[in-house]
């Protein structure tokens, strides 16, 4: 396995863009957004669409120009103007795409099983876009709607894919003629950050290259506020080229990348990561569910205010011990429960293949399974202490 290698992107004025488009989120329904019928751009003339004017090209700023030096205009590497593919715009994908358009200044062309949610994104990211306002000296994109995953991927060289499930990405990938694989060839490239287990990623993979296309698995560490901000971390591995190519994208997402070697190897860090989190946080519950059997719900508060002061203060109990509190109990989804434990289900077959017991992990899981059994599976993965409480 090649060793690990990352760049660090600049570190001003993350977010500063995407904070325009979400506070508008849903509230603009007066835009018109661009769309895309069959992977060709659309004229005012369609019956059922219009374009707006497209986005100037930009200018590159800082941790731009080298990448856009190497690339023709309106190629869709490197970052700073050009077109680029988003598929699923969830509490993740939303954010990112956001960014991509506002932050790196692309014309995103995006696909959601919901088509409200595109529909909404784009008219959010023209509002936030319309002032001209710029980061880095790139100017701000756009989001255009397309008909189905296979005319994303035909509009755009490159494709970037926030799936929940393998289930989800069967429907999005395979659906024959309007599934994503259907307009791979030579010249396309996938870039699949959700969450899988290995196996899914390593079958798409095959599937993209067998079409002649470019693979790479880029799972991320964060949920939504990163997103939001842009300071996830992408966990890449497979084609390294095509890893090099859209670091600009990543930096507008991100605030580190890694290339951890062949496909695969970004899921497993991916899951190994997740466990850690998850299972220290279900340590939070047992914690705040026993303080409350014992001294009382008032207790909790000292809890908390005695671990951020050791070698356990962390930025994680800071953000959701406050919302695990009886008299609060703020389980907006920012990382489903549901999709906690999907993590937890597939590092345990990792770690069966791999012949190495996890009994923290698979008690942890047993509490999640018990969680969403008494229908907190769509809460935040916080709301477990809830399967704790009498």
């Amino acid at each position: 396995m090649a060793p690990p290698t990352a760049f660090l992107p600049p570190t001003t004025g993350r977010g500063l863009l995407l904070r325009p488009a979400i506070a508008a989120f849903g509230r603009l329904t007066a835009v018109t957004p661009s769309r895309v019928v069959g992977g060709a751009w659309a004229t005012p003339a369609h019956p059922a669409l219009r374009v707006s004017a497209p986005t100037p090209l930009p200018t590159a700023g800082a941790g731009v120009a080298v990448r856009m030096a190497a690339t023709a205009a309106g190629d869709a590497s490197g970052g700073g103007g050009g077109t680029v593919g988003f598929l699923g715009l969830g509490i993740m994908g939303a954010p990112m795409a956001s960014n991509l358009a506002l932050t790196a200044g692309r014309r995103v062309v995006v696909w959601n099983r919901s088509p409200a949610k595109a529909e909404a994104l784009a008219a959010a990211v023209a509002a936030a876009a319309k002032d001209g306002k710029a980061h880095d000296g790139v100017t701000a994109g756009e989001v255009v709607v397309a008909e189905t995953p296979a005319a994303v991927v035909a509009a755009a060289d490159i494709t970037y894919a926030m799936l929940s499930t393998p289930e989800a990405a069967a429907a999005v990938y395979e659906t024959p003629d309007t599934g994503a694989l259907a307009a791979v060839g030579p010249g396309k490239a996938l870039v699949d950050c959700s969450t899988f287990d290995v196996a899914t990623s390593v079958a798409t993979s095959k599937a993209v290259t067998s079409r002649g296309g470019r693979f790479l698995e880029a799972p991320v560490s964060g949920s939504k506020v990163p997103a939001e901000t842009g300071t996830l971390i992408f966990l890449g591995a497979g084609d390294r080229s095509l890893y090099d190519e859209v670091a600009g994208d990543l930096d507008a997402m991100g605030k580190r990348a890694f290339y951890l070697g062949a496909v695969g190897a970004g899921t497993r860090m991916k899951l190994v990561v997740n466990t850690t989190m998850i299972t220290v946080l279900s340590a939070l519950a047992e914690a705040i569910a026993l303080t409350e059997a014992t001294d009382g719900p008032a207790a909790v508060g000292d809890l908390l205010d005695v671990l951020s002061q050791g070698a356990m203060a962390n930025p994680m109990f800071a953000l959701k011990g406050p919302k695990m509190v009886t008299a609060e109990k703020a389980y907006a989804p920012n990382f489903p429960l549901e999709h906690a434990q999907k993590d937890l289900r597939f590092t345990l077959a990792l770690a069966e293949e791999a012949t190495v017991p996890m009994p923290v992990a698979a008690a942890t899981n047993a509490l999640y399974v018990a969680a969403k059994a008494k229908g907190l599976g769509r809460d935040d993965f916080c709301a477990v202490v809830e399967a704790l409480r009498p």
